[in-house]
């Protein structure tokens, strides 16, 4: 019978786990593993602010395509989902841009300790990317 060994390191690709901040200060986003695949949710930020003018009332997620989503606050919205771990990069996911309503296709690679996240639309030349760094703790 063969036994693996248990080094107590998680498996290369759940280094991407974890909270990140944006390269701008603007945005955090948590990214976590659902089966086989990584999403990621907001939890601050967003460019602008996640409440209303008042400072109390989270914003809607109002330009979602999803007339059923429209009512959720962009607190904890998934804004990056099936990802796939393959050859060092995550690959074929989606990226959704709450201020518009669309959703963009996305990769993206480990460098080092920071995170880079290709956002494009159809194709990968379409794009821009941006640089995450892992919030301690």
């Amino acid at each position: 019978m063969a036994q693996t060994l248990d080094t107590g390191k998680p498996p290369e690709a759940d280094k991407v786990l974890g909270r990140w901040v944006s390269q701008a200060q603007d945005s955090q986003t948590e990214i976590f593993k659902s089966g086989g695949t990584y999403s990621g949710t907001l939890l601050a930020g967003w460019g602008n602010n996640l409440y209303e003018k008042d400072g109390k009332t989270l914003k809607k997620d109002t330009k979602n395509p999803d007339a059923a989503l429209r009512s959720q606050t962009l607190l904890n919205a998934v804004i990056l989902s099936g990802l796939e771990y393959r050859d060092g990069e995550y690959q074929n996911g989606r990226c959704y841009d709450a201020r518009t309503g669309k959703t963009f296709g996305c990769t993206m690679r480990m460098r080092g300790e920071g995170l880079e996240i290709r956002i494009y639309w159809k194709f990968s030349l379409l794009g821009v990317t941006k640089k995450w760094t892992r919030i301690p703790g």
